[in-house]
């Protein structure tokens, strides 16, 4: 990590509610898995990788990258070519997650009791957007869209009641089929104000991949009759 990187807190445990833990969590919910003997999340950003390493913490934290082919989540016969990061924790830590907030183990169905990082829901719901949220810029309507695509339909409505209950307004649509799972957008008039609220403070918690909030400021910057903006300056 480069030297002038925001520093990231790394909390006293993995397992105990800060906003560290509730990002990181959201990631491994939303781009992750657990086995019984290691919790694996993956980004395709390299800064984002390092800063979930840290949360981690621990000399049982792997960072792995390669290359990956990858398909877009509404049309399969396109792929693009990215990198990705795998963290991987190795050690009790995935039962014990498994147990505290519900998450899926070893196949088995999730219960996704992420009401244990209450107080800390920006976090929670900003590591979820990263990691199974999509955004991009609508130029036929000069909107930015919102979508969530994830092969779990019980986190899908998980993510959907943290919106809910989200400060800002964020009216979404039903879930729908996808070909990787379900998915389901956030109306493109709420973006703006909930990217905005997702974003504030990130800069100095260090909690975010610069690659995701950078492509969410340049939609809004590309949007019609944008008033909201995001902290932090990535080129």
């Amino acid at each position: 990590m480069s030297a002038d990187a925001p520093r990231v807190e790394v909390p006293d445990s993995a397992l105990a509610a800060h906003p560290e833990t509730a990002y990181f969590w959201g990631c491994v919910a939303g781009s992750g898995d657990l086995t019984e003997s290691c919790v694996r999340v993956e980004t395709t950003d390299e800064a984002a990788a390092e800063r979930l390493a840290a949360v981690a913490g621990g000399a049982q934290t792997e960072t792995d990258h390669r290359v990956r082919e990858r398909e877009y989540a509404h049309d399969t016969s396109i792929t693009r070519r990215e990198d990705e990061y795998t963290v991987q924790v190795f050690g009790g830590l995935a039962e014990r997650a498994a147990a505290a907030f519900g998450l899926p183990i070893d196949g088995a169905a999730g219960g996704y009791r992420l009401d244990a990082f209450e107080g800390h829901e920006r976090q929670l719901l900003r590591g979820l957007v990263e990691s199974c949220g999509t955004v991009c810029f609508k130029s036929s309507s000069g909107t930015v869209g919102l979508s969530f695509v994830h092969e779990d339909r019980a986190l899908l409505e998980t993510v959907q009641s943290l919106l809910d209950d989200a400060p800002p307004d964020a009216p979404r649509g039903d879930l729908s089929d996808a070909s990787s799972g379900y998915y389901f957008s956030v109306e493109d008039d709420a973006v703006p104000e909930l990217g905005a609220w997702l974003y504030e403070g990130s800069t100095d918690s260090g909690l975010f991949a610069p690659s995701r909030r950078r492509k969410l400021r340049r939609s809004l910057e590309q949007a019609e009759d944008v008033d909201a903006t995001l902290e932090g300056a990535e080129s």
